[in-house]
């Protein structure tokens, strides 16, 4: 019939529209591993070179300081090689005062890390994460 539309024509226009509306949404929500920017982490301090390459340090710090911890602990071998503490003396940020920040602050180097990873470092339930000679003693909260 003259004046008509062709349900057919419709239903495949109307089809090809949603597939592209889909398209487009899935394809402007979707970020890929290069969109997403690595969080910023404090050098070490000037005139120190890290005991590994950073890179890694990135992939395998707990590893190494689960077998310090395991070596300390279990065997009574105490090496500083890999300690908590060496890494904590290098790497520690200070705040306007000049003071070393601790891990509860977003400033501290584990933390911008652990944040982007959404993970939940246990070390400082039991060590500080202040630098050495700096208060806070054990378990700084």
């Amino acid at each position: 019939m003259p004046g008509t539309p062709n349900i057919r024509g419709l239903r495949g226009l109307l089809a090809a529209l949603a597939v592209t509306v889909l398209a487009l949404v899935a394809g402007a929500g979707a970020a890929t591993a290069a969109d997403v920017p690595f969080p910023m982490v404090p050098k070490a301090a000037a005139g120190t070179q890290c005991v590994e390459e950073p890179g890694f340090m990135r992939t395998n710090h707990m590893k190494l300081l689960t077998h310090q911890r395991d070596d300390t602990v279990r065997r009574g071998i105490r090496t500083t090689q890999h300690s908590l503490q060496g890494c904590i003396d290098c790497h520690a940020v200070n705040d306007a005062a000049g003071k070393a920040v601790s891990h509860q602050s977003s400033e501290h180097f584990c933390v911008a890390c652990h944040e982007y990873a959404a993970v939940q470092p246990d070390c400082f339930q039991c060590h500080t994460s202040l630098p050495s000679g700096q208060s806070g003693g054990q378990a700084a909260r």
